[in-house]
Order: C-alpha cells, then sequence, then structure tokens
C-alpha cells in the first residue's frame, strides 16, 4: 500500500496550444491550462491523476520529484491533445520561437528528442512558470543557438542565469509602435517583458560568481546575502535619504541680456537651467526653442543665423519638390512610398484638432502638418513616418507657424527620440528596462505589486515614452514640458525621472484599490489630462536629487543617471546576442571578476551635472 500527494505548485490558464503556429484558428489553436504539480510518494506503477474541477480542451501537468522516468512521451495525433503530464526530469531544453504571426511562442522538447507543440501565453504567465520551473531546473544558452536552452537539474553545475538576463521573451515586432498608439490595451498584452525580476537560479550554498557580478575583488570571499541572486546587483535593499523639497522657478522672460553686440548667446548653461528651472515665456519660444534643438547653433550670430535659414529654406524646398513631383504612376510602382503617404493622411487628420490651429476643415494648419510630414520621409527616407511623429510636429509647427523652421525643429527633436520610432524597438525596451531599475530602487513595494499582477514590465508606460507624454498632458502643458526636457537636465533621462514621478503619484491608488492587470491598464490610461505638470516635475527633480545624494547608489541606477558611463555597449546591443551567450559561457569558470571592475575596485563615476 503507497499514498500519492499532489501539491500544485503552479497554474496557469489562458494558455493556447498551437498545433500550427503558422495559422490561427479553432482547429490549430487550442485553449487550455499548464500546471505544475510536486509529487511525493513511494510505488512508481501509480499513474498521475489530477482533476482540474472542469474539463479543458487541453492540459499540461508537469511532474516533479518522482523517481522514474516516462518511456514514452507525451505525444498526440492532431486534433487529439488532451490532458497529459511530463516529468520536469524529461525535459530536455525550451526554445522561445517565432513564427509568421508574430507572436513569442514556448517550444518544450523532451529528452527522447519529441517536441510538444508551441505554447503562446495570451494573458501572460510565462515568467512565473518559469520562476516555478527554476526551484526544480536550471536553464543554459546553448552555444549554438542563441534562441535555445537547456534544462539541467541542480546538480549540474550548469551555468544558471536570470531568465530576464537570456532575454526569453524578446518582442521585436515591426508594427509593435502603431499597434500601440491604436489601441494600447490589447498591445500591452505582447511584449516589452525585458525588465528586472531577479529569481533565484543557484543553490543558497552556491556562491559561484557571475560575469556580470558588480562585487569588488575584496568582497568575492563574501557570501551573498540569502536573498541575493549571484550576478545581479540588487536595487531593492538601498536606503535612500530624504527626499528634498523641491519649487519649480519663473520662466526665462529676457532672451536679449543673453545676446553680445554681434547676437552671440553668452552663456547657453545658464539659459537651460533657467528653462529647466521655469520653461519659457510663450513669446521667446519660437527663438529659443530652434537654439534647443540645434537650429541655430549656440555660438552663431545674428548674420550666421540668417545665412543658416536661406541656407535650411533653400535645402527644404528642394526636398518638398522630390515628394511633390512623385507622379500617381510612378507611386503605384512605390508601395513605401504610398504607405508613407497614406498614414500621415490619416494621422493628420486627427492630430490635436481641438487646437484651433489644425481644427475645422480646410485648415492650412493641416496642410502644412502633412507637407513637413511628408519631405521628413524625403530628409529620413529609411525611417520615413511612423505613427506618433505628428504628436512631435505640431506643437513645433504651433510655435514657430513657419513650415521651415517646424521641419528643422523637427530633424532636431528626432535626432534625441528617433529611435523609439526604429522597427527593432530594442530603445523602447531598454528605456522601459531602465524605468524598472528607477523604480525598483525607489520604491520595491510598488514594483512587488506590479510584479504580482503581471505589470512589471511597465509596458503601460509605452506610449509615455515614446512621445514623451504628449497625450497625457494639455497641450499648453506639453509645451512647456518639451522645453524641460530638451535641455537634457539634470541628466538625458530626466523623461524616466517623470515617468517614476507619475507611478509613485498612483501607488496609493493602485495598491490601495487593490488593481489587477487589467485595471492597472485602465486607471494609467485614465490619467490622461488628469495630471498637474508642475507637480510632477518637481517630483522629477527631487527624485534626481535624492537618487545623487545617496552614497551606495546601485551601478545600474548611476547609469541610468548619467552618473556612470557604462564599460562596455555591446552588452545593450540588440545585435549582439549570440556573443553575449559564447561569452556567459566562456567565462562561467571565472570567479568574481567583473569585466567592469576598474584595478583600483572603485566604480568610474561623472561629476552630477549642475543647475541651480
Amino acid at each position: 500500500m503507497f499514498y500519492v500527494i499532489h501539491q500544485l505548485i503552479f497554474e496557469k490558464e489562458g494558455v493556447y496550444l498551437h498545433t500550427n503556429a503558422k495559422r490561427s484558428n479553432q482547429d490549430t489553436t487550442i485553449p487550455g491550462f499548464i500546471r505544475i504539480v510536486e509529487r511525493d510518494g513511494e510505488g512508481g506503477e501509480e499513474e498521475t491523476k489530477f482533476d482540474p474541477g472542469y474539463e479543458p480542451d487541453w492540459a499540461v501537468i508537469s511532474t516533479v520529484k518522482q523517481e522514474r522516468r516516462q518511456e514514452h512521451p507525451p505525444v498526440r495525433e492532431k486534433g487529439q491533445w488532451g490532458s497529459f503530464s511530463l516529468p520536469l526530469s524529461e525535459l530536455y531544453s525550451l526554445r522561445r520561437a517565432r513564427f509568421s504571426l508574430g507572436r513569442n511562442f514556448l517550444v518544450l522538447t523532451t529528452r527522447g528528442g519529441d517536441p510538444l507543440p508551441p505554447l503562446h501565453f495570451q494573458r501572460g504567465g510565462a515568467r512565473e512558470l518559469l520562476k516555478a520551473m527554476q526551484r526544480y531546473i536550471r536553464l543554459a544558452p546553448s552555444p549554438m543557438d542563441g534562441r535555445l536552452f537547456l534544462a539541467y537539474p541542480h546538480d549540474s553545475g550548469a551555468l544558471s542565469q536570470s531568465f530576464d538576463e537570456l532575454h526569453l521573451f524578446d518582442d521585436t515586432s515591426a508594427d509593435l509602435v502603431s499597434r500601440f498608439i491604436q489601441d494600447p490595451y490589447a498591445t500591452t498584452f505582447g511584449g516589452f517583458s525585458k525588465v528586472t525580476n531577479f529569481f533565484r537560479g543557484a543553490l543558497p550554498h552556491t556562491h559561484q560568481e557571475s560575469p556580470f557580478s558588480n562585487r569588488s575583488p575584496q568582497d568575492a570571499h563574501c557570501p551573498h546575502p540569502a536573498d541575493e541572486e549571484p550576478g545581479f546587483e540588487l536595487i531593492t535593499c538601498v536606503k535612500l535619504g530624504p527626499r528634498p523639497q523641491v519649487k519649480r522657478g519663473k520662466p526665462l522672460d529676457n532672451w536679449d541680456q543673453f545676446l553680445d553686440p554681434e547676437g552671440r548667446v553668452t552663456d547657453p548653461q545658464k539659459v537651460k537651467e533657467l528653462v529647466f528651472r521655469g520653461g519659457i515665456v510663450p513669446s521667446l519660444r519660437r527663438e529659443v526653442w530652434k537654439f534647443l534643438l540645434g537650429f541655430y547653433p549656440w555660438n552663431s550670430t545674428t548674420k550666421e543665423r540668417e545665412d543658416i535659414l536661406r541656407v535650411k529654406t533653400d535645402e527644404y524646398f528642394r526636398m518638398k519638390v522630390q515628394w511633390k513631383s512623385v507622379s500617381e504612376e510612378q507611386e503605384m510602382r512605390n508601395s513605401l512610398f504610398r504607405g508613407y503617404r497614406s498614414l500621415i493622411e490619416r494621422d493628420v487628420n486627427r492630430t490635436d484638432r481641438h487646437n484651433s490651429f489644425f481644427s475645422g476643415n480646410e485648415n492650412p494648419g493641416l496642410a502644412l502638418l502633412h507637407d513637413v510630414l511628408m519631405t521628413y520621409c524625403m530628409y529620413n527616407f529609411d525611417l520615413g513616418y511612423v505613427q506618433g511623429m505628428s504628436d512631435l510636429l505640431s506643437p513645433l509647427l504651433f510655435v514657430t507657424q513657419n513650415e521651415v523652421e517646424s521641419f528643422w525643429c523637427l530633424t532636431g527633436f528626432m535626432d534625441l527620440v528617433h529611435q523609439n520610432f526604429e522597427e527593432s524597438q530594442e530603445a523602447m525596451k531598454q528605456q522601459l528596462l531602465q524605468l524598472s531599475v528607477l523604480l525598483r530602487a525607489l520604491d520595491p513595494e510598488l514594483c512587488d505589486y506590479l510584479d504580482s499582477q503581471d505589470s512589471g514590465s511597465l509596458c503601460f508606460c509605452f506610449r509615455w515614452l515614446l512621445i514623451w507624454f504628449k497625450r497625457e498632458f494639455s497641450f499648453e502643458d506639453i509645451l512647456s514640458l518639451w522645453e524641460v526636457l530638451w535641455t537634457r537636465l539634470p541628466c538625458e533621462n530626466f523623461h524616466l525621472l517623470m515617468a517614476s514621478s507619475i507611478l509613485e503619484s498612483q501607488k496609493e491608488e493602485l495598491i490601495g484599490s487593490n488593481h489587477d492587470f487589467n485595471s492597472i491598464l485602465k486607471h494609467i490610461n485614465e490619467l490622461t489630462m488628469k495630471l498637474d505638470l508642475q507637480s510632477i516635475l518637481c517630483g522629477a527633480e527631487a527624485i534626481y536629487l535624492q537618487l545623487t545624494h545617496c552614497k551606495e547608489l546601485p551601478l545600474k541606477v548611476q547609469e541610468v543617471l548619467g552618473l556612470r558611463v557604462p564599460c562596455s555597449s555591446s552588452e545593450e546591443s540588440p545585435d549582439s546576442e549570440p556573443k553575449e551567450t559564447d561569452t556567459l559561457l566562456a567565462q562561467s569558470e571565472a570567479r568574481g571578476a567583473s569585466s567592469c571592475q576598474p584595478f583600483n575596485g572603485q566604480t568610474p563615476q561623472r561629476t552630477p551635472p549642475t543647475y541651480p
């Protein structure tokens, strides 16, 4: 007589099994659930049974801690998938795969070489599954395939890395920007999961150092704290000092005092500091913006600026003539150009129509908006037009009231944010990662709550960062906000501090009301036009001062704030994944020596930028 005890470790519904991942219909897409069940007991002949309480279309029940292995992997004929079990000891590999639908899938392969149908987590939860699996197995990247991860028991000595560091859930969907702007609710169910979730991937008694370790050589002999993930810099236990009170200043209202007799700006840094502190009065925006956005050099004379304007005007109209002269027959043979024009015409008709400069039909402001965007396609045809760029142009056109000046101001603005619109979306994922690093240091409790609701990726902040809060504040507030951000003070990532300030301001509502994933998205989206810009700016600056005054600020936070220069950009390069994997495996035998550690054991830092 024997007893079999089942303990439910993990359960997730809304997981889709795709018998044909290249198509999606009722015949090939089967909804079900996945569970991990821990079984203790004796008598290995007992067949694993687990009553789910209802009849799903399919189910995977992964069993652990059992002595025997299945001799016959769970393979089914097409259309015959039902409830089946797979011991984790039989799991050979896990592959992240992408198919023609543009979705990410997990493909599990047994030790017998039989792959299971791809799994797509429609409602999220893949990270939690892997976290639960990590209690029993380790995943190590294959040296031959950057998307393949091999499963090992914990005692195998295999390299253990966080699933985030292994980039299991990159989403480089080409149309992600446009999909988010059209439907932020649906799109946020997708990618952008490259965030700082720290899992325990090593045994408590294992002190092997990772090549990503930030510990100094003199600390190499010290054991890791019980809750520390080897190879990662923990930022949850940093004790920050008090947050200072910050007040906004008066706007820049006297431009002439900064000009010498020939028209040069005598103190550009002072101008930037004043703009950061209080903005610019509306009457001076048209002139000062052209300096902030690089249309005019700060050291140019009045005469030189006249020459620059003349040259830039000629250059603009030469590019405008190029697209104006494209015939209908030519356009029919150029699908890319035709697509740009179609997107621009559609977006122009719905951009800031509440503003008098763009309201009504047959409005000349709309024609200028259209022409400038079309000309930008000729200026940067590789990038062309991406939805959201019309949101960046409209305030520029409103302030300058000039087609040429607004175009060159747009090129300067795009120099700052063009990576947001690139197809790879690596810049957006990097910013979301940096935002999560900041928030983790500032408010671990809020981060933990968002993680518990499958919102730790901060994907609901995507639109904020993409178009610099354009749709979150009023039109007039955006004019004030952007000129502050263009100063690049006190650091280039001040927009991330803005996002942190907003999230912290919503902590009580998010946690106190016990919001779940869907209601978090809804609540954040409903903040539009309800935020007070001046209080958010004060909060963001106060956060910066609080962090920079911390003597033990984590290295990753220092990098986000520009206080420390990363040792190598290769770790962040989207094209370097195979090299990173090779480096990881090659360095796994090295202990304690971080490639970023300076010879004297001290962290290289840059002096924080000064401002009033």
